[in-house]
């Protein structure tokens, strides 16, 4: 296929300080095009001019980057939204990669056009992305640090490399370095069905509940002080009427009316506790850390999920997430070999309780990026 790509023009003065996104054999355009897709609501192919002989390019072709009649192959626009754009892909021979910094496996890329916003040095601490390393002397703001982290985030999902713009810096985002994996669904399951469903492919899961149980409020608690002409009180506790005091209620009868009405409903609420809105299933891996699983409500969807029918009465988020044992290496670009090795082994248990959980529930599946996996993929 790239034979019959152009050529990226490394005469273009300016496209040593645009980003580009460089991708390995077997990568096609419409995949990149269901990323931007994923991130962007309004991501889409600019239309082709006619060709010389007055007829619109064939989709094949157009997929290509060709159109008929055409003297050469033409690169396509894939506008991200009203500022940013992709334009490719172009065909990239070994020398040319070498000559950029790029990863030798590199044969095509896109040249990437989007506003240049910078902000101040960035903070010392987790740089996951590679950004601060790129951005030494001024973090990426707005829509640049957003086209720069969709960039990223493509390129770990197509084992591709992002060339920032201006400094020259190469991004290789490890392809393994995102696992965690979210199942949308339009079905609520209560946490004891979650559970059988997850302990189907992790036996040792548990529900995720408080180390204790609130029983009511304590024994005494309510009974304000009573005081004799002596001044001494009577028997009884501090409690919910003496804080009922300190905020202004002074009259005794309206203080104890008060607190009867607050025992009523702990009481209530003890008998019937609402239903649960949100809840958890923990797996634990020994040495690798955990596995957990969190059920609730989500209203920001991803862009692919947005408008369909099935998600327009309510979406339930099922979210799997990795959890090592030293939870800040998930924000280095390059964690440890230990904490590699136990990522390696705890994949696919996040894998096998989505597919688990999308079997039971239906939906859709994503990654930690909001790019949609087919359950077969898994």
């Amino acid at each position: 296929m790239t034979r019959d790509l152009p050529r990226l023009p490394l005469s273009d003065e300016g496209l040593r300080g645009r980003h580009l996104l460089a991708l390995p054999e077997g990568v096609e355009p419409d995949e990149v095009e269901v990323l931007a897709a994923s991130r962007f609501l309004n991501a889409r192919w600019e239309e082709p001019d006619a060709d010389p002989t007055g007829q619109r390019a064939r989709p094949l072709t157009a997929a290509l980057g060709i159109r008929i009649g055409a003297a050469r192959p033409q690169a396509r626009v894939l506008r991200l939204n009203r500022h940013s754009t992709l334009t490719g892909p172009y065909a990239v021979t070994q020398a040319d990669a070498v000559a950029l910094g790029l990863p030798v496996t590199t044969v095509t890329a896109f040249d990437v056009a989007c506003p240049r916003d910078r902000g101040v040095r960035p903070a010392p601490g987790g740089d996951r992305h590679g950004l601060k390393r790129a951005f030494p002397d001024g973090y990426p703001n707005r829509e640049e640090e957003r086209v720069l982290l969709w960039l990223v985030a493509a390129a770990r999902r197509l084992g591709g490399a992002v060339r920032t713009g201006q400094n020259g810096v190469v991004l290789q985002p490890d392809m393994e370095s995102a696992i965690d994996l979210t199942v949308f669904s339009d079905r609520w399951v209560e946490p004891d069905e979650a559970l059988a469903v997850v302990q189907r492919a992790a036996p040792r899961a548990r529900l995720s509940v408080p180390t204790s149980e609130w029983s009511g409020p304590m024994a005494g608690a309510g009974r304000a002080e009573r005081h004799t002409l002596a001044g001494m009180p009577e028997p009884g506790g501090s409690g919910l009427r003496d804080a009922l005091l300190e905020h202004g209620v002074l009259d005794p009868d309206e203080r104890r009316r008060l607190a009867q009405e607050a025992a009523a409903f702990d009481e209530l609420m003890l008998a019937a506790p609402p239903a649960a809105e949100s809840y958890g299933v923990l797996v634990e891996l020994g040495v690798d850390g955990m596995v957990a699983v969190e059920a609730s409500e989500e209203t920001a969807l991803p862009p692919l999920l947005q408008g369909l029918p099935w998600t327009e009465q309510g979406v339930v988020a099922y979210r799997v997430r990795w959890e090592p044992m030293l939870v800040e290496e998930l924000e280095l670009e390059k964690p440890s070999f230990e904490h590699r090795v136990a990522r390696t082994r705890s994949a696919p248990v996040v894998q096998a309780i989505a597919r688990a959980l999308h079997a039971a529930v239906g939906g859709e599946i994503a990654d930690e990026d909001d790019f949609l996996i087919a359950p077969d993929d898994l």
